[in-house]
């Protein structure tokens, strides 16, 4: 928990700090495009500096700030084992098995349903809606235009089948920030998702086929992706017994960490198996700086070259940054003053989960960051839930829903000047297709007004 604030602000003189400090952030990040690090950095800064001014002493402050950023070890923790099983199950062949018969079974089907149902596998393998994207969706970007099909719709259906695997793997950042920061099982928070994820995935799925032209098989560009996997990736169904090995202890409720060390020794064990040159200090240096795909396809390199804990630095300093500026907002009384004067309005599901949808879509819009949508507003609404009776996995699943998804159809967002980079479509453009991002917020605050999927735990 964090500390108790140490102010009593007017709401109208916590309004401006805090808008003061999204606007540092967002000027920051959109206008001069700085990593959110920085701006971030600063931010502390101008809040310890109102801190002092307002006779706050400095050792609070510095307190309240590495409280607020130990809130986010266990995610901190959870990031260094994913970076490690993302990077196994690259080198194992895991990951490009699922790619492998996930293009198989579903590239020859309507073009639009394909993009996004493979897309959806392929990000829930890899845990990246941006290499989904930058990889395979550029690679049915091509295929599309080979058919003369909607490049438009082509990238919206991209767009929401990688954001869908983002938001529903156990290797995603953002799925494992949403569920450490608020203490919830990830595979307890993933398994909550599916309350709101599966309607959107069934009439994002109906919506895609119907808009699909007359399908004309894998394109040439397809082809040889499928046969340069073949031929560098061990493919086989051996492969996906650390799959299996993860889905399994997951469903019988064990932690991450335990999960994920099976399924990262498991595959390890796999991979030596698999490969006869590979030796003890490879691996090694696979778990910690990734692994690297050399083949002649660069589209295959980029996709599979990733992992190892190394990667994840970028993610962790951010998070601690994140909730070290979460704290001091708190310490300060700035968000407990604001929360306060909605206090009044938030007295059920429906309006509690309203209000986390529109500040979580708020800030994503505000600052273009879908790290700072999901860890302030889950540290902001934490204690509203609890006090309400609803268990924290509804607000999770509310983070991933207004967070995660919204992101991408943000035109200066993080997410959406990447995809418009890498694609070659407009936000604006592919925003009206960006069909399951469009409808997550819409089915989350259904839930909320029906009670479907909504969990409430005993109160004292």
């Amino acid at each position: 928990m964090l500390q108790s604030a140490k102010l009593k602000l007017p709401v109208w003189e916590a309004a401006i700090v805090m808008l003061t400090i999204l606007g540092m952030v967002s000027s920051g990040i959109i206008l001069l495009g700085l990593t959110p690090h920085l701006p971030m950095i600063f931010a502390i800064m101008l809040l310890m500096v109102y801190g002092i001014i307002k006779k706050v002493k400095i050792s609070d402050m510095e307190s309240g700030i590495m409280k607020g950023a130990t809130t986010g070890l266990g995610a901190v923790y959870i990031f260094f084992f994913i970076g490690m099983l993302i990077s196994t199950w690259m080198a194992s062949g895991t990951i490009p098995t699922l790619m492998f018969y996930g293009f198989e079974w579903f590239s020859s089907l309507p073009l639009y349903f394909s993009v996004f149902v493979v897309c959806s596998i392929v990000g829930t393998c890899i845990g990246s809606a941006f290499t989904t994207s930058a990889t395979i969706g550029v690679a049915f970007l091509g295929m599309a235009t080979a058919m003369d099909a909607s490049l438009a719709i082509t990238a919206g259906a991209i767009v929401s089948g990688a954001f869908l695997g983002d938001k529903m793997s156990p290797l995603s950042d953002t799925t494992n920030l949403a569920s450490e920061t608020l203490g919830v099982p990830l595979f307890d928070h993933i398994k909550n998702m599916l309350w709101t994820t599966v309607p959107g995935f069934i009439i994002t799925s109906i919506i895609f086929f119907f808009l699909s032209p007359e399908s004309s098989g894998k394109t040439e560009e397809i082809s040889i992706f499928l046969k340069a996997l073949q031929e560098h990736s061990y493919i086989n169904w051996v492969a996906l017994i650390p799959f299996v090995i993860v889905v399994v202890l997951a469903l019988k409720k064990v932690s991450a960490i335990p999960t994920l060390s099976a399924g990262i020794v498991s595959s390890v064990i796999i991979a030596f198996i698999a490969d006869g040159s590979l030796t003890f200090t490879k691996m090694s240096n696979i778990l910690f700086s990734g692994f690297v795909m050399e083949s002649n396809v660069e589209q295959l390199n980029s996709v599979l070259s990733r992992g190892g804990i190394e990667s994840m630095m970028f993610s962790i300093s951010l998070v601690l940054l994140a909730l070290g500026m979460g704290g001091l907002l708190f310490l300060l009384g700035i968000i407990p003053s604001l929360l306060k004067a909605i206090e009044g309005l938030l007295k059920g599901a429906p309006s509690l989960i309203v209000a986390t949808a529109c500040t979580a879509i708020g800030i994503n819009f505000f600052v273009g960051e879908q790290y700072l949508s999901i860890l302030l507003t889950g540290k902001t609404f934490e204690g509203q839930y609890e006090k309400l009776g609803f268990d924290k996995k509804t607000l999770a699943r509310a983070l991933e829903d207004t967070g995660t998804v919204i992101n991408p159809l943000v035109p200066w967002g993080v997410s959406g000047i990447f995809l418009t980079g890498v694609l070659g479509v407009s936000t604006l453009e592919y925003v009206p297709f960006a069909f399951f991002c469009l409808l997550s917020p819409l089915l989350t605050i259904f839930s909320g007004i029906t009670q479907i999927g909504i969990s409430k735990h005993e109160t004292n």
